[in-house]
């Protein structure tokens, strides 16, 4: 009885401190212009993004946001270039991929771990991204930029002060990072501070 009592004491104690240990890695993404955030399938809540489901197959996701008519537009023009620093509406980029997203030239990625509790609020965040209105889940309204990708409608308005990587700053900040959301405008203002944090060590990355 005392051995059993003993036991449960030390799973009371020392439960709440492995937790607290626990970690998911997910990935800051950036071209030098735009940004985003790579999560794990495994790792998302049941019920949170249904729109992955479109991407049967894919491992990884990234989720970029940006003004709609700019970003979902191939070819991009001196209008659409100045009315993207207007107040606009917002789309969400989503790229499914079969392994975790490697760098190459001109597109940086650094790995990052959270804790289970700061991923969760950061698949919240995730999950709000997209303006699905009444519905469960809202359907692509374009093809995306990459083979496996496609634009939703997304939530929030873009504008030359709340651009993509003040969105994914706000996101980052939300998992508990120590991440200014505040005047982040271009992708440089945020990697700055990314490079700064604790990186997981990965094949491939630069420590």
């Amino acid at each position: 009885m005392v051995r059993s009592r003993i036991i449960l004491w030390l799973l009371l104690v020392l439960a709440p401190a492995f937790a607290a240990r626990a970690e998911k890695t997910i990935y800051v993404t950036s071209n030098g212009w735009h940004s985003g955030i790579v999560v794990a399938r495994a790792d998302l809540p049941p019920g949170l993004i249904p729109e992955i489901a479109d991407f049967r197959g894919a491992t990884h996701f990234e989720f970029g946001w940006g003004n709609r008519d700019y970003y979902t537009t191939p070819r991009k023009t001196i209008g659409l270039t100045i009315g993207a620093a207007l107040p606009g509406a917002a789309v969400v980029h989503l790229a499914a991929y079969a392994a975790p997203p490697q760098p190459y030239p001109k597109y940086e990625v650094v790995a990052l771990a959270i804790s289970d509790e700061g991923f969760r609020r950061l698949a919240a965040y995730l999950h709000a991204a997209f303006a699905r209105g009444s519905a469960p889940r809202v359907r692509s309204i374009a093809p995306g930029l990459l083979p496996s990708s496609g634009f939703y409608p997304g939530s929030g308005t873009f504008h030359l002060f709340n651009t993509c990587n003040t969105w994914t700053a706000m996101g980052l900040a939300s998992a508990g990072l120590a991440i200014r959301a505040s005047g982040v405008q271009q992708a440089e203002e945020l990697m700055s501070q990314v490079r700064a944090l604790p990186r997981v060590a990965k094949p491939g990355f630069t420590q």
